[in-house]
């Protein structure tokens, strides 16, 4: 990564690149991956789903990606997220011709109800007003076929500062103000064997996504081996499907998306016996589909 600055020349490009627009496969990340930007302050991935790479800015942002993949009901995800400085639109409107046309306050409008500076940038004695995002937007449908929104924001373990709180608290308010709920995840609310083991499977789980009767198949010759190994239940699989590749996509797919609830705390090692978890019991090992939240 570069050791490009931000200033109000890189934010009107990224407005001219349209950067923060589209939905799905169309979305254009308002932070980017490249050699064009600045860089961010972790490590950073890119990660391919549903025919668009993802673009993650952190390796806490990067399991985040895991667990929001594996939400159930899920339309799509938007990482950095841009939040409207000024009045507008719900941002579920890009999703339903039918949102009511009300306008919800910005950002800057937010920060004064709030009584905190909002963040700017500045270049050579210009300055102009920052556009913050969320790590995370999540478009669900729900049973009712209403729409939910589910803003997400990670953040590393440990304190943070006063003014990491106030802006954490204004992206709280921009949303709230909408209503949509917002999470603030951070690594103790959630198993970290959880996310080594999502990490470790991301391979078959995230491509080459197999048809729903394939996943549905491997779901009872997986339970009815419960207690042998990882080993004896994909060589089952592997004699079903005749592909020892696909068994594996078929098994941890299934698993990602809970139709196998494993224990994800169990040991990497092939051998280990597994465990099914109660469905209740599997959602929890997820904190954003458990709606977890960290305080600020």
């Amino acid at each position: 990564r570069t050791t490009k600055r931000f200033t109000p020349t890189v934010l009107a490009r990224f407005v001219r690149q349209g950067r923060g627009r589209g939905t799905f496969n169309n979305y254009i990340p308002w932070h980017r991956v490249g050699r064009g930007d600045p860089s961010s302050m972790g490590r950073s991935h890119l990660q391919m789903w549903e025919g668009r790479q993802r673009e993650v800015l952190s390796d806490g942002e990067w399991v985040g990606l895991f667990f929001a993949v594996s939400v159930h009901g899920l339309l799509d995800v938007t990482e950095q997220f841009p939040l409207s400085q000024d009045k507008s639109t719900h941002e579920a409107s890009r999703y339903r011709a039918d949102v009511p046309p009300q306008s919800f306050p910005g950002t800057i409008d937010l920060a004064k109800k709030l009584n905190i500076k909002h963040p700017k940038t500045n270049e050579q004695g210009k300055s102009d007003e920052w556009v913050m995002t969320t790590d995370f937007l999540l478009v669900l449908n729900q049973p009712s076929e209403k729409l939910e929104l589910l803003a997400v924001a990670f953040k590393p373990k440990g304190g943070l500062k006063k003014r990491a709180k106030e802006l954490l608290n204004l992206e709280r308010e921009y949303w709230l103000a909408r209503g949509v709920a917002w999470l603030l995840i951070t690594p103790e609310l959630y198993d970290m064997r959880v996310a080594l083991r999502l990490r470790d499977t991301m391979p078959w789980a995230l491509e080459n996504l197999l048809p729903e009767k394939d996943l549905l198949a491997a779901v009872p010759l997986a339970c009815a081996n419960q207690g042998r190994s990882i080993t004896h239940v994909l060589s089952v699989l592997a004699e079903h499907f005749g592909d020892g590749e696909y068994a594996k996509r078929a098994f941890w797919q299934a698993v990602w998306c809970g139709k196998i609830p494993l224990d994800l705390r169990r040991s990497w090692r092939p051998h280990v016996p597994i465990t099914l978890l109660s469905d209740e019991e599997f959602i929890g090992l997820n904190p954003i589909a458990s709606r977890r939240s960290s305080w600020i």
